[in-house]
């Protein structure tokens, strides 16, 4: 209802928003855990700037879709059967079948439980835009091709973007650390401090490579640094945030453990950081820079960068969640916004193009549509 205020001298009525008519725009956001954040409340009342379609989000786990996706030949490349909860009732499962405009991915693909690359492939197969994109997350997936880059950055920047000094082997056959000790041995690609160890001496490492040849894995190694705090640079978007990080459990781990985390200002070397890292892969729209400041010689070493599925502060969470969001909604306007009108072509080849057009649209409200289907084909 319009306000009364207007009747009484108090200004003109506020003109009614048009209600969008075309079919929904979908936004799958893979986003589950402990820690996830409601994406349909945090997108609630938002819509794309001249785009007639309202936008429909939804959210679920690596574990709680399948997908199929065809060529361009298909008016509808991709497929996506999402389980989702019962409104009211969170125990009661549904399928919904949908086609997704766009992907947020802010869970790892691939973890101790689960590898749910071939999945990630289905959406790659239908070419859906995403943040970030599909392709990064993919390079992501194995830790040595992000150490790769980093030396590629760190090679042309010298000690503006400085690494620790870590060696890479493919197996234990290969493994011969010639570095200093105490060192810290990487296994795989496993995130959240596991697969590492801190290793004392040669004694130890020989016992560690033997550990190692039972595993089967490649593994990295360097030294430990003694450090005074953590950094986490953090860039979504055009917005940064810097935080340092101090251990008070006193474990080496300070990713995994009791630790004092306290929001610092962005000097202007940590923005060149993160606006390089940025570029990796043909550009990350979310990632964070983890470095850590040496006690022995005062300087600040980068350790890792990490992509879609970084973490936020929990202070700061619904702030950063509101930046990503906007992001989506701006990559999501680029994708499906008004484009340039082309120069007119005069003649059949115009009129044929228009009709084209039209057929193509109509197509797409078609496949657009939702449906329910039976619980049981998606059954893992």
């Amino acid at each position: 209802t319009r306000p009364m205020s207007w009747l009484f001298g108090g200004g003109s009525p506020e003109p009614e928003k048009k209600k969008k008519s075309g079919p929904a725009l979908s936004v799958l956001v893979l986003d589950s855990g402990s820690k996830s954040s409601d994406w349909k409340k945090i997108f609630d009342g938002k819509e794309l700037e001249g785009v007639d379609r309202p936008l429909q989000v939804i959210q679920c786990g690596w574990d709680d879709f399948h997908v199929m996706s065809d060529g361009p030949f298909s008016s509808s490349p991709c497929i996506v059967n999402v389980r989702v909860s019962v409104e009211g009732d969170v125990e009661r499962k549904r399928v919904v079948t949908i086609k997704p405009a766009f992907v947020l991915v802010r869970n790892e693909v691939c973890a101790l439980s689960h590898d749910r690359r071939a999945k990630l492939f289905g959406l790659m197969y239908g070419n859906v835009p995403s943040v970030n994109s599909l392709k990064s997350i993919y390079m992501f997936c194995e830790r040595p091709i992000v150490q790769a880059e980093l030396n590629r950055i760190s090679r042309e920047h010298g000690d503006k973007f400085l690494l620790l000094p870590q060696s890479y082997f493919a197996s234990y056959q290969e493994f011969f650390y010639g570095n200093s000790f105490p060192a810290v041995v990487k296994v795989g690609s496993a995130h959240a401090g596991y697969g590492k160890m801190k290793i004392a001496n040669h004694k130890d490492m020989e016992d560690f490579k033997s550990v190692l040849a039972v595993a089967d894995k490649y593994c990295t190694a360097e030294p430990f640094i003694d450090g005074k705090y953590d950094l986490r640079i953090q860039k979504i978007g055009s917005h940064y945030r810097a935080f340092k990080r101090m251990s008070i459990s006193g474990t080496w781990k300070t990713n995994t453990q009791s630790s004092h985390v306290e929001e610092i200002a962005v000097k202007p070397e940590y923005k060149f950081w993160a606006d390089e890292a940025s570029k990796m892969f043909g550009g990350l729209d979310i990632l964070t820079v983890d470095a850590i400041h040496n006690t022995k010689d005062g300087k600040e070493y980068i350790m890792e960068v990490n992509g879609t599925s970084s973490g936020l502060l929990p202070s700061r969470q619904a702030e950063d969640d509101a930046h990503i969001r906007d992001l989506v909604l701006s990559r999501m306007a680029e994708e499906y916004g008004k484009k340039p009108e082309p120069n007119k072509v005069e003649g059949k080849d115009a009129a044929a193009g228009d009709e084209k057009e039209q057929t193509s649209q109509a197509d797409d409200d078609v496949e657009e549509g939702e449906r329910s289907v039976d619980a049981a084909l998606i059954q893992e």
